[in-house]
């Protein structure tokens, strides 16, 4: 079984690399359930970590998945500029006003930068009928599917993600959504190939901070990639084939 690792800095990626997950997803925002990333933080990742093939979360917002056609233009370019920086892929999502997939969006999305690979992120789990999505995925030229099986975990998600497994399109069904060691043997056997994971810890510096937000509610801490859980999924991956 094969692990990815979503990270938000140089220091988780090294910890995924290291650790031996066949990939990271970049963003930033993972309590938002994750944002588009700097070309910042895409260099420095490119540079610290060269050997680790980088997927980049194109999401300009938190709050959805339907989006203006301002909102689909910055996608474009940040997917133009993530390219030129020599990622793997991109992770993108889009739904229309009725919450079904998009199709002609992430068509044209992906053609920006057709030499990449990409994949469709959660905004699957949003859809009333994600099995009925995967065709139109797959068709738009995605090549992987980043899905709890819209349940609230992946591990509650067993049964719909064994049909999307089952479906026989082509794409490969990534099972992420508070995905823990002890999920694999259970996803292994529903046929599910690859798992998706922050492995996050929150850290809490020294002193005093005070709430800057509705969202940041622990003042100063913010959240790092846990080494350990890292090693324990991916080991227990390894033990699996």
């Amino acid at each position: 079984m094969r692990v990815e690792i979503a990270v938000q800095d140089a220091a988780g990626a090294a910890i995924a690399y290291n650790a031996g997950a066949v990939r990271a997803e970049l963003c930033v925002g993972l309590p938002l359930g994750g944002l588009t990333p700097s070309i910042g933080l895409i260099r420095q990742l490119r540079s610290t970590v060269p050997a680790l093939p980088l997927q980049v979360l194109v999401r300009p917002r938190p709050g959805g998945f339907r989006y203006s056609p301002w909102e689909l233009d910055l996608m474009a370019d940040d997917i133009s500029a993530a390219a030129a920086e020599g990622v793997a892929g991109i992770v993108v999502g889009v739904l229309t006003e009725a919450g079904m997939v998009d199709a002609d969006a992430i068509r044209a999305l992906r053609q920006v930068a057709p030499e990449l690979e990409y994949t469709f992120h959660r905004a699957i789990d949003h859809t009333p009928a994600p099995l009925g999505s995967l065709d139109l995925i797959a068709d738009a030229g995605f090549v992987r599917i980043l899905t709890s099986g819209g349940a609230p975990t992946a591990g509650q998600g067993i049964a719909t993600l064994r049909a999307m497994a089952a479906a026989g399109n082509g794409l490969t069904i990534l099972a992420g959504g508070g995905v823990v060691p002890d999920d694999l043997p259970q996803l292994a056997a529903a046929g599910i190939t690859e798992v998706h994971l922050s492995a996050k810890a929150t850290h809490h510096p020294s002193g005093a901070g005070v709430p800057l937000g509705v969202a940041d509610t622990e003042g100063n801490s913010y959240q790092v990639t846990d080494p350990q859980l890292v090693t324990a999924v991916i080991q227990q991956a390894n033990l699996l084939g």
